[in-house]
């Protein structure tokens, strides 16, 4: 595993910022101002729409051109064709035609923009709103939602990557236990949750486990206490979710065969229906990844077949969580790493491109019907980013996407968590977008 994504240990850190600056004219009454911001932090949390969120990973980067910023019959287009959505002036490429009938529902932000155009990097830094830094680890935006929200009636992982590629989210200094559940093709089995002896010998192991630990903890009890009662609250949750009837949220086949096939006979597909029904249950972060846009050579080929799979599946995955009153409490977010350069290379592909890419957000709490700034039809850089950037002359911040869905979840996104070095970190660096907000 790459040394951008391996995990540590955290705890929770009210912001001592907010906290001095509200005791900072108060003298000994500072407690009244802080429990009005505590009262409308939860305020908040009570009144967000969204309480998950599915993130489907384009793996590789995927072409803005080729995708949601489409510019037909303009050099950087490369010939790539567009076509008309339900939202008047608005153009999504050839071949999302499922998607653009929704697009009054979804927002897109043609505009972000970041500093990272290495794989790895930029998939740290989107998947995290940070930049890889060699002192810390961050969380993924799948562990924050997991740490922030309740564990509510749920026995399965609140953390779910399917079909995870090299880098799924993980728990960085908020610890392992937040790192994503990884499973794969819906059709195949659930990793590690069948047992491989009978039931007897199953409870036998777990009985003779409890001595080992019980004797461990004796030895060391001062200095193992907490790790103890993680261990033991971990096995157990373990153990609950082997005979969980929620498993079942994994099974597709469980839907009629018309349901799967608007997804899509692929994998993808598959775990886009996978996602809808785990968030049913109360699964907080499901990521869906459909790897390949990485276009160096033969770009347009690339492109359409990566399109193909993903439009059926966005499109539907939509539908069923507005058909199964979903839609207005998860958070549907859709991109990759980066975008592809204006340019076609001599080998007819394109190359990596942060300086303005686009993502598609819908459902709780976002939007609808929105679209944020574009790249230029000539350059490929942004169009006058004047009209809608929040930062001039740079765009639309990777941690400014992070910031607005952490604010639709209810999640106080200015708060500082404690890291296991005893650093105070922000939850994000960036400022929600209130053009992107109900």
């Amino acid at each position: 595993m790459s040394n951008l994504f391996p995990a540590c240990g955290s705890l929770s850190h009210f912001n001592r910022r907010t906290l001095l600056t509200a005791a900072g004219a108060s003298g000994l009454c500072w407690l009244t101002p802080v429990a009005e911001i505590l009262a409308r932090d939860a305020e908040q949390t009570r009144s967000a729409r969204a309480k998950s969120v599915i993130l489907l990973w384009l793996q590789g980067g995927p072409s803005q051109l080729e995708t949601f910023d489409p510019h037909p019959g303009k050099r950087i287009a490369g010939g790539a064709k567009a076509i008309k959505t339900s939202l008047p002036g608005v153009s999504l490429a050839a071949g999302m035609e499922q998607t653009a009938e929704l697009m009054d529902s979804v927002a897109l932000v043609r505009s972000v923009v970041s500093k990272e155009g290495d794989h790895e990097r930029a998939t740290y830094n989107v998947k995290t709103g940070f930049r890889p830094d060699p002192t810390l680890v961050h969380p993924s935006i799948g562990a924050v939602v997991c740490h922030e929200l309740p564990v509510g009636g749920c026995e399965i992982p609140r953390h779910v990557s399917i079909l995870p590629g090299a880098w799924p989210g993980r728990g960085g200094y908020l610890g392992d236990r937040y790192d994503a559940f990884q499973t794969f093709d819906p059709l195949g089995p659930i990793p590690d949750v069948t047992k491989r002896v009978s039931d007897e010998r199953f409870d036998q192991r777990l009985k003779s486990l409890d001595v080992v630990e019980r004797a461990f903890a004796r030895r060391r009890l001062r200095d193992l206490e907490e790790r103890k009662t993680l261990q033991s609250t971990t096995i157990g949750a373990a153990v609950k979710m082997m005979s969980s009837e929620q498993l079942k949220a994994f099974d597709v086949q469980e839907e009629p065969q018309s349901v799967r096939d608007q997804f899509g006979d692929t994998p993808f597909g598959r775990g886009c229906l996978a996602a809808a029904r785990l968030v049913e249950v109360g699964v907080r972060c499901v990521e869906v990844e459909l790897g390949g846009w990485d276009s160096h050579a033969n770009n347009h080929e690339i492109q359409t077949s990566r399109v193909k799979e993903l439009d059926p599946a966005l499109a539907s995955l939509i539908r069923m969580l507005k058909e199964r009153d979903l839609f207005d409490e998860t958070i549907v977010l859709c991109g990759g790493e980066f975008g592809r350069t204006p340019n076609i290379n001599p080998a007819g592909g394109r190359d990596h491109w942060p300086h303005g890419f686009s993502v598609l957000l819908a459902g709780g709490g976002i939007r609808g019907g929105v679209v944020l700034g574009e790249t230029d039809p000539e350059g490929g850089k942004l169009e006058h980013p004047e009209e809608f950037e929040m930062s001039p002359g740079k765009g639309i911040q990777v941690a400014n996407i992070h910031a607005t869905v952490l604010h639709a979840l209810g999640i106080q996104y200015k708060k500082e968590l404690m890291t296991h070095v005893n650093r105070p970190m922000a939850i994000s660096k960036g400022d929600a977008i209130p053009e992107l907000l109900l």
